[in-house]
């Protein structure tokens, strides 16, 4: 049956998408981007279809280490589509049908108003007599980034490699390294491999962000994508193909990651959600990220409220907290100006040899608390000086030694071949299981319920591997697919009992650092980096992944810090939210007022932060850069922290285009007795900053005056 062609336009004011409708009844993505803007997707000859799923005994018509041109994809034809608006939110629906197999693909574009991003999820229902083994259905296919050789000649990928303790470090690298012009007397459209990327077991962000981008080095035009899951079972795959660009972005697959799914007759599988976003530069694509990022998450006070948090971790008691040791840091932390007081990891640590194979009972150490109240008595005094106590806890670990490893029943936990997943001396919690989330819910009800702890700080150390099947035919990927979906589930319960509780997201740093979890909870922890110069590429590229309002960056100060050091730390903090620790009670007097002048300044700015967006005035951050730079901007203010490491000239040129033409204030916020002088000129957007010495730090403020006349030095 053939139909005339037809084309499917959908869209708001800052995004339009345009589906091309064969006569055959195919359905293809054949334009994505911002109205009235260039179009050059339009050219493609055969863009890819909507959705691609391999399953056994439906694989590729082209074999090689990609998961495109599928023989499934290629077979699904148009059967409805529906335009719908949910608040803020334009929907579009396309329900697509593969007459041989009965497979149906209902593919589901999402947009914010006014945002230039667009979220993909596909739900399949198999409408069979036969059951399909699902291996790879991909979640978002855009078949022409870029369009044409000289496109692609110009196209650069985008990456972040991501490693403990060396977060969020972004890659440039141009395609042509993987997809290389191969111009010849036969030109074959399809290739065998591309530039690909897989996350793998419990850790999103264990090796990369599960982000990616391409831009082109000669406009400046960007895509910036994100895969939203909260486990390692995540692939991406950018190539060439047929001359265009194509990106197409998959939760967990059979190739990468052992994933298999049996899609019954009449049974549905949804995808991991992802979202693209579109602009003519990369700082304005992690812009509409950030945008995109608050209008989904679920809303909390803490986003605007951007309280101070005291954690006596880092750099400070190191996981060894008893009353003795908590009492002088929380009186420190409160002239401090913090508002929150979280005791780390060892709250719990009794006479045992060690917590870490003990965890899971989450019951306070008499021997680290003496006294009639026990931990009570820290807690009372952590109100007593005007600050909301928090625990640290690592939910899904049970300790081999743990009490709780024997009462709870072996299907509770992560199972390979029916044998409890054991790794670094503690099994894994599987929180499908009703056993597993009853024991976490009622450790969650007593510690904020009963004790009035407003704070969790959410751990996890360990990555078991490739998953758990709890049941015979279940591949360990599926399992840990169902376990990644059921740990979402019971933080939305915990935040439906408790909506005032403020939760943190940690993992081993930023290990699972990802946007399903940050939709959900309120602080991504960047890092365990305890190396202040370390730490600035990190607290610089962090607003790339997280909102500014989201991302916790340590500032911990040690008495045998110089003055510039100590600024440097807290300089850290201060576009993000600040996470003080070090050994406050020990520094000096000057040490300690730039202490309290940073927390004061971070009060002082912090309500324009939940508004503001990232920039880059020197470009993403490179681990070993010696200037690094990072703008947050509102309609009215620009804040911007500079440092400067050892090794670097005393004074860097940064490019602030959104101000360009624009007479400027430049004022040095902190610290106040800063040397730095500023030269501001218009017509180039360049501030010249210098900064005397090295190490150091500050952060600046520079707001638009109505004068034309530039600014003098500062």
């Amino acid at each position: 049956m053939t139909t005339a062609p037809q084309t499917l336009r959908w869209g708001h004011r800052a995004l339009e998408v345009e589906i091309g409708v064969g006569e055959d009844g195919t359905a293809r993505l054949t334009h994505l981007g911002v109205p009235g803007g260039t179009s050059p997707e339009r050219r493609a000859s055969r863009p890819l279809p909507l959705v691609e799923v391999t399953a056994a005994g439906h694989g590729r018509g082209w074999s090689g280490q990609h998961l495109i041109d599928t023989s499934l994809g290629g077979r699904l034809r148009l059967r409805a589509h529906e335009a719908t608006r949910d608040g803020d939110w334009h929907i579009l629906t396309v329900e697509l049908h593969d007459p041989e197999t009965g497979l149906v693909a209902e593919v589901a574009y999402r947009s914010p108003d006014g945002i230039p991003v667009l979220r993909g999820e596909v739900t399949l229902r198999n409408e069979g007599e036969s059951a399909l083994h699902l291996e790879s259905v991909s979640s978002l296919v855009v078949g022409t980034l870029a369009d044409g050789p000289e496109a692609i000649d110009q196209a650069d990928l985008l990456w972040a490699e991501n490693d403990w303790l060396a977060e969020c470090r972004w890659q440039r690298q141009p395609m042509r390294v993987t997809s290389p012009d191969r111009s010849g007397r036969v030109n074959y459209g399809s290739r065998r491999a591309g530039f690909a990327l897989n996350g793998q077991g419990t850790w999103s962000s264990c090796g990369r962000l599960p982000m990616g981008g391409l831009t082109d080095r000669s406009t400046g035009r960007t895509r910036v994508w994100q895969i939203e899951h909260n486990g390692g079972g995540w692939h991406w795959e950018c190539g060439a193909r047929e001359e265009a660009a194509y990106v197409a972005l998959f939760g967990p697959t059979d190739t990468h990651h052992g994933w298999r799914h049996p899609l019954e007759p009449g049974a549905e599988f949804r995808t991991v959600p992802v979202a693209l976003a579109l602009a003519a530069a990369p700082d304005e694509a992690f812009a509409a990220l950030t945008r995109y990022r608050r209008v989904r998450r679920r809303p909390h006070d803490d986003h605007q409220r951007l309280p101070v948090i005291f954690n006596d971790y880092m750099n400070c008691l190191m996981g060894d907290p008893t009353t003795e040791k908590l009492l002088p840091h929380i009186d420190a932390a409160a002239e401090a100006g913090a508002e929150y007081f979280v005791i780390d990891a060892g709250w719990y640590d009794g006479d045992n040899g060690g917590w870490w194979d003990t965890v899971g009972a989450w019951e306070p150490a008499a021997s680290r608390f003496p006294g009639e109240r026990g931990i009570h008595e820290v807690l009372d005094r952590i109100r007593e000086r005007g600050m909301v106590p928090g625990l640290w806890l690592e939910p899904e670990m049970i300790g081999l030694r743990s009490p709780m490893a024997k009462s709870l029943p072996d299907e509770a936990f992560f199972r390979r071949d029916g044998v409890r997943v054991t790794e670094s001396g503690r099994h894994h919690l599987d929180l499908r299981h009703p056993a597993a989330r009853a024991h976490l819910d009622q450790v969650v009800d007593r510690l904020v319920g009963e004790w009035g702890v407003g704070y969790l700080k959410l751990d996890h150390n360990i990555d078991p591997g490739s998953g758990t099947s709890a049941h015979p035919g279940e591949t360990p990927g599926a399992g840990l697919l169902g376990h990644n979906r059921a740990h979402l589930d019971w933080l939305d319960g915990v935040l439906d009992r408790h909506p005032r509780l403020v939760v943190e997201n940690c993992s081993s740093g930023g290990m699972r650092w990802d946007d399903a979890m940050l939709s959900r909870l309120h602080l991504q922890s960047t890092s365990d980096q305890q190396n202040l110069q370390l730490y600035a590429p990190i607290a610089a590229s962090a607003p790339t992944a997280v909102t500014p309002e989201q991302g916790a960056v340590w500032a911990y100060p040690q008495p045998e810090d110089s003055l510039d050091e100590v600024a440097f730390t807290m300089a850290n903090a201060l576009l993000g939210r600040i996470h003080l620790s070090g050994r406050i009670p020990e520094l000096g007097p000057e040490a300690r007022a730039l202490v309290h002048e940073a927390v004061a300044k971070y009060k002082a700015i912090r309500a324009d932060l939940p508004r503001a967006v990232p920039s880059w005035p020197l470009g993403l951050p490179a681990w070993d850069d010696p200037w690094l730079a990072l703008a947050l901007r509102t309609p009215d203010t620009t804040y911007l922290t500079a440092w400067r490491r050892p090794g670097a000239d005393a004074t860097a040129a940064l490019h602030l285009p959104h101000l360009r033409d624009t007479a400027a204030v430049v004022d040095v916020l902190y610290p106040s007795l800063s040397p730095a002088v500023s030269v501001w000129t218009p017509g180039t957007a360049e501030l010249s900053l210098t900064l005397p010495t090295a190490p150091s730090a500050v952060l600046l403020r520079i707001s638009p005056t109505d004068s034309g006349a530039p600014e003098p030095p500062r």
